[in-house]
């Protein structure tokens, strides 16, 4: 099969295409033809040494992803939920190591869902990490009738974020560059702040709850518009490690987080996907053969939804 691995930890170059065996499916997974592969943020950190880099460096060959659509072509002998020809989708192995830049790769049951038919399989893949993301965060966190913020609300995350603090009921500002207003207040937010032009801290006040996927100075920044007893999830692990002590002084609740493979959780937002209560909106597709380009393009930082790669 065709297979992407990373021959070092650096650049894109390191992404090389080559050969390997078709993997052996184990008792309680599941063999995937995949179809689509979902890019995501940690996957190019991952490449850069940084990240879940550590705990992959021990294995060899390293094959990175985590964000599979395809179908099932093998089951085995102690799987019970999928049969072969089921259409899923899932994050498998995360965090993991997940294998998904690949043409098949072998899965837990447990972290899949059916594929809605409603949607392609490049909106499956691009519905896992990112949507499982702000899905295990927002379902704790957010209750109808409460004031959010999201950051970089045009992004992977964000724009699922929108979706499903909207669903919840929940009162929505996000923050993007100012050519992403309308596609950010089309998907469900009550204001858009357009960080180039205008401080949210200037404009925000008394909220109850910020999904901050940025870091750094994001964190102090959003602390300010919180309101006593608020809380604020942060996602990028760099800086989060700072964010529950900085928080309990002003009297508020600072999380960090990480996502973790769920078919339950899966399962749920195939729901929410096949009553088009959320969309995956993806805005670049990519060839195997092309996958470096895929990850230049999530690095620049200016992606709006999410890019795949097609095997």
């Amino acid at each position: 099969m065709k297979v992407c691995i990373l021959k070092e930890f650096g650049g894109v170059e390191n992404l090389i295409l080559t050969d390997l065996p078709i993997p052996d499916v184990s008792d309680n997974e599941v063999l995937i033809k995949v179809d689509a592969i979902g890019i995501n943020p940690v996957d190019i950190k991952t490449r850069n040494g940084k990240s879940l880099a550590s705990s992959l460096k021990e294995f060899d060959p390293i094959i990175l992803g985590w964000d599979v659509a395809g179908t099932i072509i093998d089951t085995g002998k102690k799987t019970t939920i999928f049969k072969k020809g089921d259409e899923v989708f899932g994050m498998i192995n995360f965090p993991g190591h997940g294998k998904a830049y690949a043409e098949y790769v072998t899965a837990p049951e447990t972290h899949l869902a059916k594929k809605p038919s409603v949607i392609s399989y490049s909106e499956a893949a691009g519905a896992c990490l990112a949507a499982l993301t702000a899905w295990q965060v927002l379902k704790v966190h957010v209750k109808s009738g409460d004031k959010i913020l999201i950051h970089s609300a045009a992004g992977g995350v964000g724009h699922f974020a929108v979706q499903m603090a909207k669903y919840l009921g929940a009162w929505v500002a996000g923050t993007s560059s100012g050519k992403n207003r309308d596609f950010i207040l089309n998907l469900g937010a009550s204001e858009h702040i357009d960080y180039e032009k205008t401080r949210f801290e200037d404009v925000l006040t008394d909220l109850d709850f910020v999904l901050d996927t940025i870091g750094g100075e994001y964190i102090d920044r959003s602390l300010k518009v919180l309101k006593k007893g608020g809380k604020i999830v942060c996602i990028p692990t760099v800086t989060a490690g700072e964010i529950a002590e900085k928080s309990a002084k002003e009297g508020k609740t600072g999380l960090k987080f990480l996502v973790s493979s769920n078919g339950d959780d899966m399962n749920e937002i195939a729901s929410l996907l096949e009553k088009k209560i959320i969309k995956s909106i993806i805005s670049g597709q990519y060839s195997l053969d092309d996958i470096q380009s895929a990850h230049l393009h999530v690095e620049s930082g200016k992606t709006t939804g999410k890019i795949v790669v097609i095997p």
